[in-house]
């Protein structure tokens, strides 16, 4: 029979992890499907029953539900007890086990795809949320010289860096506290490209030869990315790369075999820009 695989989210309808999935099987020459499921927002413990019921073998999670995933785990990974949040479920014998491969796809999309190092350049990690908790120990797993954690609100920002003071020190604050200094790497986790709205960045913060990097994605440059070009970032990059790579590593964690992303995020690039 073939294995069945899916991602639950609300909404769901724009997800490009099915034919992000299908092209992976047909890569690696897997028999699996992967389906969208649209989960009530008060129902999301209840469809992965029904799923794991109908023979699904494992699944991705995606907004708003990462944080339940995280608590209907019976195992969990290292990576996403640090985000305390889960974004790939695998359904074994009666367990469900948890994953975070997020920060794992940003990283490799940087250093990989990009050919931009991290060792020991200064990163900034725009918001304090989900999205920027889920990447901040594959960042600092990388050897950065430095970590500041900057949001709106300084107090959230403080507070995400002491939970990982344990693995290096991290500064943090609002973002009127990066002014006067400069980053080689600057990533933005906040909605703002999501709204359509720029960030009040104070100006000078993007070193020579840097890399300004937006976890969101769509048509076009996102406000943030336009920002970044406007102050003399030297690469620009959206997340869909990151989109494809968090992919992938959920795919090794299921199937036990690694599919090659950059032909997948090249097609996937032709079809935004068609």
């Amino acid at each position: 029979m073939t294995d069945r695989y899916c991602v639950f989210g609300n909404p769901v309808a724009h997800s490009r992890s099915p034919a992000i999935h299908a092209r992976f099987a047909a890569q690696c020459h897997q028999d699996l499907s992967y389906e969208a499921i649209l989960a009530p927002l008060d129902g999301f413990a209840a469809a992965v029953g029904d799923f794991v019921a109908g023979g699904g073998k494992g699944a991705n999670v995606t907004l708003p539900f990462k944080e339940e995933a995280f608590a209907l785990c019976i195992r969990r990974s290292a990576r996403a007890e640090q985000a305390r949040a889960v974004n790939t479920l695998a359904f074994v014998g009666n367990e469900i086990i948890g994953d975070n491969t997020d920060g794992a796809g940003l990283v490799r999309d940087i250093e990989v795809n990009l050919g931009f190092a991290l060792a020991g350049k200064r990163a900034l990690l725009l918001g304090a949320g989900g999205a920027g908790r889920g990447v901040i120990a594959p960042l600092l797993a990388c050897r950065p010289q430095s970590l500041f954690i900057a949001n709106r609100s300084a107090s959230k920002a403080e507070a995400l860096a002491r939970q990982f003071a344990d693995l290096a020190a991290v500064d943090a604050g609002d973002f009127a506290k990066t002014a006067g200094r400069q980053f080689d790497a600057v990533i933005n986790a906040t909605s703002a490209s999501l709204a359509g709205e720029a960030l009040l960045l104070p100006t000078g913060i993007f070193a020579a030869g840097s890399l300004a990097y937006d976890m969101m994605y769509g048509k076009g440059e996102t406000p943030f990315l336009a920002l970044a070009r406007a102050q003399g970032a030297a690469q620009l990059a959206d997340g869909l790369g990151m989109l494809v790579e968090q992919a992938a590593e959920a795919f090794l964690i299921w199937r036990g075999v690694r599919p090659d992303g950059a032909p997948v995020l090249a097609a996937l690039r032709e079809q935004l820009q068609a």
